[in-house]
């Protein structure tokens, strides 16, 4: 026998007790049948039991059924403590809740594939909400971003930004408060430590230690017990530039919001960078693909610049949906509109059929939060619907407000609408 496998008989391992209940419920079930049904599988020593039941006069048929009773319940305790033990020793915080665990999980794997794409705190949003109802979750994000910690780790390290890959898989992950915050705390004191984030910091030192940018994601992943996938749209190192209206550039994504500047288009210094296969693969096999909610032209849009990953859009048999945002972003998409968005989108795919959809929010602000955000130079977004069913878009209106004082999604209506559309469509595919 494996060593190994013997060592599931050691002392302290919680093990021993529920296997010995086991064989011993077992064998009351095979001596229950033996004794209820006159038969003689162990000889001498069945009919020496047979002669004392016979000589108490008591009825073999009711012994029978008693030991089997018993010996099943001997084998469902054994089972079922055995599996608490092991889990116990693996996941404690799962033992008392152990059935509906083991359900919440299968369920989740069944659930449909849904990929999201952007970057960002729209994108995490949208995440939080998504997770409880599926398992099959990928999120491709962009790698664009050179600003704060992550900028510095991309200059002075030469690795790809992992803020926003970082804020997405934490979205993902299905662990303890405590290490949520862990993972998100930023020092605020040390020489060189200070403004990064610790979880920049791990992902940076997990990629030095495997050599691999995409490895130290998995690893990431694990620690977190994240929930799905999280991928970059590309591992080229790429820098996000902008063209403005009045014809001057920017480059870099932290420089590209500008007040009293609109954007004509952005571009990737690397016109040509390649998307990971993976991120293509999940687009291909998905049931419903996302892009947004997040910044259009600094979150969204440089996924878009990616050729490949335009192309697998394109050929994907998956519903396409765009969640407009709720508000303008100043410096961005200063008088925007929602059909402003989608044509910002479609001009940099080059008017390839990437959508199907468009998720619209409809419910007003608030008087103070109008105020308040109109100080920053923010406006609710129009959903202007004939424009966008002009462009052959289905459009689906709604209230998806968070209502904290904040003005975004509110995750729960946002994910509740997506799966709503990936039923729909999942069942339109299996017609």
């Amino acid at each position: 026998m494996d060593k190994h496998k013997l060592k599931w008989l050691y002392p302290g391992m919680g093990v021993k007790r529920w296997l010995a209940l086991l064989v011993l419920g077992v064998f009351a079930i095979a001596f229950g049948v033996t004794v209820a049904f006159s038969t003689s599988f162990l000889s001498t020593v069945e009919q020496g039991l047979f002669a004392r039941l016979e000589a108490h006069n008591w009825n073999f048929l009711v012994v029978g059924l008693v030991f089997i009773i018993c010996g099943a319940v001997f084998i469902g305790v054994a089972i079922r403590q055995g599996i608490r033990s092991i889990i116990s020793a693996i996941r404690p915080e799962d033992v008392p809740n152990l059935v509906e665990h083991v359900y919440k999980s299968r369920n989740l794997h069944k659930g449909p594939h849904i990929v999201t794409i952007g970057g960002g705190t729209g994108l995490s949003t949208m995440l939080r909400g998504l997770k409880p109802y599926s398992a099959n979750l990928t999120a491709i994000v962009t790698v664009a971003d050179d600003g704060g910690s992550s900028g510095r780790i991309r200059e002075e390290l030469g690795i790809l930004p992992p803020g926003d890959i970082r804020n997405t898989l934490i979205a993902l992950a299905d662990t303890e408060p405590l290490m949520e915050k862990l993972f998100q705390y930023r020092f605020s004191w040390g020489e060189g430590l200070a403004g990064h984030s610790f979880g920049n910091l791990f992902i940076a030192a997990m990629t030095d230690i495997t050599g691999d940018f995409e490895q130290s994601i998995r690893e990431f992943s694990k620690v977190l017990a994240v929930r799905g996938k999280v991928l970059p749209s590309t591992l080229e190192t790429v820098r996000l530039g902008a063209e403005y209206s009045d014809g001057t550039l920017a480059l870099g994504e932290s420089n590209i919001p500008q007040a009293g500047k609109k954007i004509k288009r952005v571009f990737l210094d690397q016109p040509q960078a390649q998307a990971l296969p993976e991120a293509l693969e999940a687009i291909a096999h998905a049931d419903v693909v996302v892009l947004g909610p997040g910044s259009l032209f600094t979150s969204v849009i440089p996924n878009l610049l990616i050729g490949s990953l335009v192309d697998a859009l394109v050929s994907t048999s998956a519903l396409r949906v765009y969640v407009c945002n709720v508000m303008t972003q100043p410096g961005e998409t200063d008088g925007f509109t929602a059909c402003d968005h989608v044509e910002a989108l479609l001009a940099h795919a080059h008017n390839r059929n990437i959508l199907d959809l468009v998720i619209v929010n409809e419910a007003p602000i608030s008087a103070t939060q109008r105020r308040k955000y109109a100080l920053e130079g923010a406006y609710p977004v129009q959903a202007d619907v004939s424009r966008l069913k002009a462009l052959g878009l289905e459009v689906r209106q709604g209230n998806y407000l968070d209502q904290l004082d904040l003005v975004r999604h509110d995750s729960e209506k946002l994910a509740e609408e997506i799966m709503v559309l990936a039923g729909h469509h999942h069942n339109y595919r299996a017609i």
